[in-house]
Order: C-alpha cells, then sequence, then structure tokens
C-alpha cells in the first residue's frame, strides 16, 4: 500500500533521526556515568529524556523515560515535525513548517530560545541532521531550488544558505544524512531536470560547498551511512524506476549497482543499519516487508513480511532486534537480527508513525499521530507498557544520550 502526501512525509525520526543520529540513525551513546577528571568520583548519569513534536498542539512533549512521567509541554512554532538532539544531549532543535522557523530547546531547563528562521514558505523545513561534533544543523529546505541552511549551534544563527544543484524537494522526498566523521552531509531530493529520477548531492561541511550531484533511483526517501563511514545507502523510493536501493562509495562519491529490494509494488521507505555495520534493513512500504542487505556483498537478503504500511524501523544498541512499525495495522514488528525472523507483531495506538529506543535499549518509544498518545514496549519482553498521553497528533521522537 502507497501513502502520499504528509501522511507519507512524516516518516519520523527513523529515517531523519536514524539518519542523522545512526548515528543515527546515526546511535545514540548510553547515558551512563562518567568519571570527573582528576578525580575518582562518578558523576551521577545524566537523565535521559524522550522529546515528543506534536504536530497539531505546536508543542512537544519531554518524557522522563526512568519514570515514564512527562514534564511540561513546550510551546514551538506550527506543525513540529521534525526534531533533532545534540550528541551531548544539551540541545533540541525543532522544525516547525507551519513557521519556517527551528526552534531550540535548552534540555537542562526546557526552556526554548529564540526561533531561527529558515526557509523561504510554509512548510520550509523537510529534513534537519546534526553533525557529530554537535556544531552545526543542517536544514533541508522544500522549494523548486534545494537550498540547505546550516545553523551555528553555538549562536543559533543561520549561516550563509548551500545550493544543492539539480535538487527539487517536496514534503515527501528530501533527506540529510552526516558522515560517522562529520566531514560531508549528504542530501537527497528529486532531479529537477528529470523528476522520474532522484539525486544526492554531498557537501563538505568544512567548507560549505556542494560537490557533483549523484544520480540514484527516483525519489529519494531516506539515506543510512554505515558506522565506519564508507557507504550511504539510498532508498529510491518509486516503483516504476526500479524498488531499489543505491550504495554510494563515500571516498569517490560514486554510486554502485542498485539492489533491487522487495517484491513488486515495493516503494523503499526507510533504512536502518545494524551497529556492527553488517547489515542494512529497508522498510518496503508498497509490499509490506523488510529486506535484509549484506553489506559487505551488498546482495539483499530474503524480504520479510510485516505489517501492512510499514513506515519506520530502528534498531536496538545492542544490534538484536529490529523494530518496524506498520501504520494500519497498528503494530509494530519485532525482527531477529540474527535469524532475520518476524516475531510477533506488538498492537500499540492509533497509526504509529514514528519509534525511537533509548540508549540502554530497554524501552522502545512509538509515536500514534492519530490521537495523542506515546506508545513504551518493552525490548525484553515485548510488550507494551501504559501509554503515555502527549499532545495532539504526535508525529516524531528523538531521544537525549
Amino acid at each position: 500500500m502507497r501513502l502520499t502526501g504528509d501522511a507519507a512525509r512524516r516518516i519520523a525520526t527513523a529515517t531523519i533521526t536514524s539518519a542523522a543520529l545512526l548515528l543515527p540513525a546515526a546511535t545514540l551513546a548510553s547515558a551512563g556515568s562518567a568519571a570527573t577528571a582528576g578525580s575518582s568520583a562518578a558523576r551521577p548519569a545524566r537523565p535521559v529524556t524522550a522529546y515528543v513534536a506534536n504536530r497539531s498542539s505546536g508543542t512537544v512533549t519531554p518524557i522522563d523515560t526512568a519514570t515514564g512521567k512527562t514534564g511540561k509541554s513546550i510551546t514551538v512554532g506550527g506543525n513540529p515535525s521534525l526534531l533533532a538532539i545534540t550528541p551531548n544531549g544539551k540541545t533540541g532543535y525543532v522544525a516547525a513548517g507551519n513557521s519556517d522557523t527551528v526552534t531550540p530547546i535548552d534540555t537542562a531547563t526546557g526552556k526554548t530560545g529564540k526561533s531561527i528562521t529558515v526557509g523561504r514558505r510554509p512548510f520550509a523545513v523537510g529534513a534537519i541532521a546534526i553533525t557529530p561534533d554537535g556544531k552545526t544543523a543542517y536544514v533541508l529546505e522544500i522549494g523548486p531550488s534545494g537550498r540547505v541552511i546550516p545553523i551555528n549551534t553555538a549562536t543559533n544563527k543561520a549561516d550563509q544558505a548551500i545550493t544543492v544543484n539539480r535538487l527539487y524537494t517536496t514534503e515527501q522526498f528530501c533527506v540529510i544524512a552526516i558522515t560517522p566523521n562529520g566531514k560531508t552531509a549528504y542530501v537527497g531530493g528529486l532531479d529537477s531536470a528529470n523528476i522520474n529520477a532522484g539525486t544526492v548531492t554531498p557537501i563538505n561541511t568544512a567548507t560549505g560547498k556542494a560537490g557533483t550531484a549523484i544520480t540514484v533511483g527516483g525519489w529519494p526517501d531516506a539515506i543510512a551511512i554505515t558506522p565506519d563511514g564508507k557507504t550511504a545507502y539510498v532508498a529510491d523510493n518509486e516503483e516504476s524506476v526500479g524498488r531499489t536501493v543505491t550504495p554510494i562509495n563515500t571516498a569517490t562519491n560514486k554510486a554502485g549497482h542498485a539492489i533491487t529490494v522487495g517484491s513488486s509494488g515495493s516503494s523503499p521507505f526507510a533504512i536502518a543499519i545494524t551497529p556492527n555495520g553488517k547489515t542494512a534493513y529497508v522498510v518496503n512500504i508498497g509490499s509490506d516487508t523488510v529486506t535484509p542487505i549484506n553489506t559487505a556483498t551488498n546482495k539483499a537478503g530474503r524480504a520479510i513480511t510485516v505489517g501492512a504500511a510499514p513506515k519506520a524501523i530502528a534498531i536496538t544498541p545492542n544490534g538484536k532486534t529490529a523494530y518496524v512499525v506498520s501504520y494500519f495495522p497498528d503494530t509494530v514488528t519485532p525482527i531477529n537480527t540474527a535469524t532475520n525472523k518476524a516475531g510477533q507483531a506488538i498492537t500499540v495506538g492509533r497509526r504509529p508513525v514514528a519509534i525511537a529506543i533509548t540508549p540502554n535499549g530497554k524501552t522502545a518509544y512509538v509515536a500514534n499521530s492519530n490521537g495523542d498518545r506515546v506508545t513504551p514496549i518493552n525490548t525484553a519482553t515485548n510488550t507494551t507498557r501504559r501509554w503515555i498521553t502527549v499532545g495532539l497528533h504526535p508525529d516524531a521522537i528523538a531521544i537525549t544520550p
């Protein structure tokens, strides 16, 4: 089943958070205690907080992951649907489409800073990712000419926009992923010269210069980069041009041979890579499957059947389980990464769209967009805990490291 429009765009920070934090998706570090320099005493562990963007409420709800209790709602711009948190966990950035802004949140106080204006029209913010050193947040503007706006996280000022050649971005097809060494940001969108093809443009983060656009399959919807930074995998979400994933060699910025995934009707929609870098899991929204790709050979394995309209995926920090969110049956399917077998589907709230997992791997939080709830999943038992009330229409989740 194929989703279009605003519903399809909201893949949650799994693709964007995963890509920005696979890090992360780009993988969040454990928030355990650290030894104090020059002292044998240990600092207290920093609280781990899940932040939930509530699209219709214009708010962000913090959840204490130790207690499951919500904090005071944080008002941000209209239609917030994207979240990213700096690697040190001190600042969250919330992209709000209706006001063309990015709002910084001090995670220690829950206070917002001055909103940063980006973009040039409503729904202008299409993707956001933060460099591993936490110094720059890159925001992709939706529009007829692709532009990326860097934000200096020390000053929360927008720097000069970077024009991304041959790139047209829409609410559905735009994404940013940054290499683990922070040297290159890869920006995906439609090719302005041929909208049945897609491109990925590398940006040198040291110079702010865009490189030559790399042609991939149609309609790039997600990018995930291996932990060693050697390969970027691009989901080509357009059935008519091949239902493929394109690997890019990050050393040469050359596209490799496209990898066919799923079955007839597949539309690759999201990607997550195991922490050991051995397997990339591709969510195929058209055929209701997930395809594992062996990253050493770039060969696709047997597709794994999950629930209808899978939209997002997240992998536990130990790499043992991948959780796949399915929109219409309101389920999350666990996949054992050792066997590539799907476990029993877990029923969650209505219309789940996003998932994020705590750094200790014990809890997965699922945003249920049709309502005002987040469903916690105990990953040891694959059972749900009591749902948590947040704002209206939660669309994205990010968790502090």
